[in-house]
């Protein structure tokens, strides 16, 4: 059974969706602000974050800036009632997963909670499996129809992420900010000349393809979807 933490104010928000998630199977721990939901992961197994952002002591964006420096990789669903591009983008960029704006659906988060739970089971076990091919991470290693092949690094990392969330489409800036912000030589083509590659690598299998978002970015589509 998954555990979920809430760390929500709101008093009747909080006990809102401690018994929507109970109701579907998860058991819950509830966290009144920023603090004590800290305090909470140091004894308690969580499995997923449902965290408001306007909390006392310590506010949702620094919590997660917090729990990300700490090298935590806990799937958090920011849930709050700040709807502007801005505050969506600020919480994308301290490192949430999944945004929601109240008021929520219940059907809506459940749905999203589960794809945040199945993603983090692929980046717990390292291993990605679409169709006939298999990325094994710890190994940069992929297994086309039972043949091995190896990739470059760089090359590896960016395909299992587009993989991991498939139909999901990713700015060039977002690819940047993960794969060569520590780079300062690297430039926004330097992302298209890896999808390039990896299309040229991939360009006969049967199992994805790389799609160009025009004005955006790029996604991973299954082609058995």
């Amino acid at each position: 059974m998954f555990t979920i933490l809430i760390a929500e104010d709101n008093r009747n928000t909080a006990r809102l969706m401690e018994v929507v998630l109970t109701q579907n199977g998860y058991q819950t721990v509830i966290a009144r602000d920023g603090e004590e939901a800290l305090n909470m992961l140091e004894d308690t197994h969580v499995d997923l974050i449902l965290l408001d952002i306007m909390m006392p002591k310590i506010n949702g964006y620094e919590f997660t800036r917090i729990l990300r420096e700490s090298g935590s990789q806990i799937p958090i669903l920011m849930v709050t009632a700040k709807d502007r591009p801005d505050d969506i983008h600020k919480g994308f960029l301290t490192g949430t997963d999944d945004y929601m704006v109240k008021p929520v659906d219940e059907m809506e988060m459940l749905l999203r909670i589960q794809a945040l739970l199945r993603r983090a089971k692929i980046a717990a076990d390292h291993e990605l499996v679409i169709g006939n091919t298999r990325l094994v991470y710890d190994s940069f290693s992929i297994y086309m129809d039972g043949e091995e092949q190896s990739i470059p690094k760089k090359e590896f990392q960016l395909l299992f992420k587009l993989l991991s969330f498939p139909n999901k489409t990713f700015t060039r800036n977002q690819l940047m900010e993960e794969f060569w912000a520590a780079d300062s030589q690297s430039e926004e083509r330097t992302v298209d000349v890896h999808i390039n590659r990896l299309r040229d690598r991939f360009k006969n299998c049967a199992d994805f393809e790389i799609i160009t978002v025009r004005g955006l970015g790029y996604k991973a589509v299954r082609k058995d979807s």
